[in-house]
């Protein structure tokens, strides 16, 4: 392990402080990355492509209940997006992953993540121009296959204490 980094981490489920200050709600290993991994990951983010900058749209708003985060630093990797909930990476693939010795690069870190109980679903940039739908219905399917969130988020507050459903 890098200086400044450890692969697993064990933190309060939820991220941020707000969810450390009510407690543990639950336990969660978090993939982490070094300091420079993580400038890495907020310039990337800053960076996005546009079939990447369509395919967040759509992601952040949590389809199917699933949460995502995009560039994710994860070890000496940022992940283009990623899902806790069903340990699944997402990245996105242009032109520049089939050329020089990027598919070897790319299959080192996809081992990588395995290692760590990851799967890397690899969706060509390609293919989210021409059909964004299509992709999201395949990155949910692959949530859910998972063991991801099958819920969906409720359509208002619960109801007051006593009241039926």
């Amino acid at each position: 392990m890098g200086p400044g980094w450890s692969l697993s981490q064990i933190l309060p489920g939820g991220e941020g402080t707000a969810s450390r200050r009510r407690g543990v709600e639950g336990i969660a290993v978090k993939l982490t990355g070094p300091t420079e991994s993580i400038k890495r990951a907020k310039k990337l983010r800053r960076e996005m492509s546009l079939p990447e900058v369509l395919l967040w749209q759509v992601l952040r708003k949590q389809p199917d209940g699933a949460k995502f985060r995009r560039q994710h630093p994860a070890g000496p990797y940022s992940l283009d997006f990623y899902c806790d909930a069903a340990k699944l990476a997402i990245e996105v693939d242009g032109e520049t992953h089939n050329r020089g010795d990027r598919p070897e690069r790319d299959e080192v870190r996809d081992a990588w993540l395995t290692m760590r109980g990851v799967r890397t679903l690899r969706i060509n940039a390609v293919d989210i121009l021409r059909d964004l739908d299509a992709v999201v219905r395949y990155i949910i399917a692959t949530v859910n296959a998972r063991g991801g969130p099958l819920h969906h988020p409720s359509d208002g507050p619960p109801p007051p204490a006593g009241e039926e459903f």
